[in-house]
């Protein structure tokens, strides 16, 4: 079981997978810190972060990334590869102008960048969500998915750790907001793309279905192009029926009570009095290497005992991982109920985020791939992201702990859930293999 993490295609989703989480984190999680450390308030931090909306609404531009082929880039590299070579230059150009932009003067245009990156990161997920349901065979997708998984955790490792250590070295020891730094670190982050460039460049193309339809696009009536577009939400509800109502809510509730607290915890370490160094040390090194551990670990146990066991499990100890910041949020800088905090929600993160991509993988037809799963994975972003908007508001009127200890209280709501999925819903309803 363990040898298919050392086949090609998986040492290759190892390396995309880095290039897709780097820049998600350096918008999420590593811009709130530079924004924070530059005076910007909590309010406006939270309503920021809604920049990252872009990543749910992936799917409205999802069918086009399935239809459309890039001039000279498909040719070449294959439809997959292509638009994802597109996309990762996207990213790097966008995170280049980040790091030359200053959000005390030009708040407004750093929000733009970030739009651009995450615009192109997010297509980037289209393309290679699809590539990897394409690449492999239904049973390999719970290790391509910890793979993934693990090379994403590995680009948030050095986005979030990586881009806090450089601008502390860039910094020179200063403590007040220094703008050069963060240039630094964001340049460098927008050159480490290179790697996935390169895999994407060198890697051959999936088994993807014949793109329809194969009439040139001049010819099709509007009808005709309206139902192409249509054809994989259309796929979802006839297989689906009723059903879907349950299965959605399970979907854009899974992940809600971590990344409702995600926005404010760079903050929240910021004000609680942990310095840089040792944020990027527990929490964007060490923590990040829990959650690499528990995506191998969320891979083999999915092969062995099967989704719905390893999701119970997963939703429920990452949830109340979360007291564990409530906790924190009145003892101060304690740095070992830090690393308590960190080890136990990054651990269990870990292996529920392996084991829900390959749960929303095995949901997906693979002649609608990119749209299909750029929907149901936008549809677990979506909640989450629209609610942690208002995060900001929220600690600032009930403080830290009381905020934490609601976030945790929202794991309720999908353990409820997947108990109605696994008692009503008929699991032949939805493999389309």
């Amino acid at each position: 079981m363990w040898r298919v993490y050392l086949e090609p295609a998986a040492l290759r989703m190892l390396v995309l997978g880095f290039g897709a989480g780097m820049p998600f984190i350096l918008i999420y999680g590593t811009l709130p810190f530079r924004l924070r450390e530059a005076g910007v308030g909590l309010a406006a931090i939270g309503f920021i972060s809604w920049v990252v909306l872009l990543y749910p609404f992936k799917w409205v531009w999802a069918p086009l990334v399935d239809r459309i082929a890039l001039p000279l880039l498909t040719r070449r590299f294959g439809h997959r590869l292509a638009w994802l070579l597109l996309a990762q230059c996207g990213i790097a150009a966008g995170l280049l102008l980040m790091a030359l932009v200053d959000p005390r003067q030009q708040l407004t245009l750093m929000i733009a960048c970030a739009l651009l990156t995450a615009f192109a990161g997010a297509t980037q997920d289209v393309a290679l969500d699809a590539y990897r349901i394409e690449v492999a065979r239904t049973e390999q997708q719970a290790a391509l998915a910890a793979m993934y998984h693990s090379g994403y955790r590995l680009g948030m490792i050095w986005g979030g750790a990586g881009a806090l250590w450089l601008a502390a070295r860039a910094a020179q020891g200063a403590v007040d907001y220094h703008p050069q730094a963060w240039t630094t670190a964001y340049a460098v982050m927008a050159a480490s793309m290179i790697a996935s460039v390169l895999v994407a460049a060198w890697a051959p193309e999936g088994r993807a279905a014949e793109l329809p339809p194969s009439a040139p696009a001049r010819e099709l009536t509007l009808a005709q192009r309206v139902a192409a577009l249509l054809a994989p939400f259309q796929d979802l509800l006839h297989r689906w029926g009723w059903y879907a109502l349950l299965v959605f809510g399970l979907i854009s509730s899974y992940r809600l009570a971590n990344l409702l607290m995600g926005v404010m915890a760079n903050p929240f370490y910021h004000d609680i009095g942990f310095t840089k160094d040792q944020v990027a040390a527990v929490s964007k090194i060490y923590g990040v290497v829990l959650s690499l551990v528990g995506g191998f670990v969320g891979g083999v146990l999915t092969l062995r005992v099967g989704i719905r066991p390893v999701m119970w499990g997963a939703a429920l100890v990452s949830s109340a991982s979360i007291l564990l910041y409530a906790l924190l949020a009145t003892r101060g800088p304690d740095i070992t109920l830090l690393i308590v905090a960190v080890s136990t929600d990054n651990f269990a993160e870990g292996i529920a985020g392996t084991v829900f991509i390959a749960y929303l993988s095995g949901l997906t037809n693979r002649n609608y791939s990119a749209t299909q799963y750029a929907f149901l994975s936008s549809s677990a972003l979506l909640l989450p992201k629209i609610v942690a908007g208002f995060s900001g508001v929220a600690v600032e009127s009930f403080g830290y702990a009381a905020f934490f200890c609601g976030c945790a209280l929202t794991g309720i709501l999908p353990l409820t859930l997947m108990w109605a999925v696994g008692r009503f819903v008929p699991d032949q309803r939805f493999s389309k293999r």
